[in-house]
């Protein structure tokens, strides 16, 4: 691909769509580009690979709100100390771990109230033979201060 890309062409060669593009470049984590003679949006490559690059960091399960620290972090590394992609990946992997222990726990409960055959909630609730761990679950979830 050659520099002066428009719009449509970025959004192609990345695998987002115009709308992703521009949106990405309101938040500020895309330059904005040089226009033609025309008002023609006109990006160079750097900006597909910046499409692409902001698209993994999602689906690795960063947000919007922390890609702009990936980037600067990768970008200014020299002579600084800044967390880089792998300090924040380590501290995505104890989120992501921390969130399928809780979901593996909400499975478990949830298998055994299927296979146990509980129709109410309100009824199990009270019951001491339920297999749903109405008490554990609850500190679980408000193990902080109360609302």
């Amino acid at each position: 691909m050659s520099a002066g890309l428009r719009s449509g062409q970025v959004a192609e060669a990345a695998g987002v769509n115009v709308q992703t593009l521009r949106y990405y470049e309101r938040r500020g984590l895309l330059a904005e580009p040089e226009r033609s003679n025309g008002g023609h949006r006109l990006y160079g490559e750097d900006a597909v690979t910046a499409l692409r690059v902001i698209k993994a960091a999602q689906r690795l399960g960063f947000t919007l709100e922390e890609v702009p620290e990936l980037l600067e972090a990768g970008r200014h590394r020299h002579g600084r100390s800044v967390a880089g992609l792998q300090d924040r990946a380590a501290a995505k992997l104890a989120e992501v771990d921390a969130k399928i222990a809780d979901l593996t726990t909400i499975r478990t409960a949830l298998a055994a109230a299927v296979e146990a055959g509980c129709d109410d909630l309100t009824v199990c609730a009270s019951s001491t033979c339920c297999p749903i761990p109405f008490t554990d679950l609850a500190k679980e979830r408000h193990a902080g201060p109360c609302c």
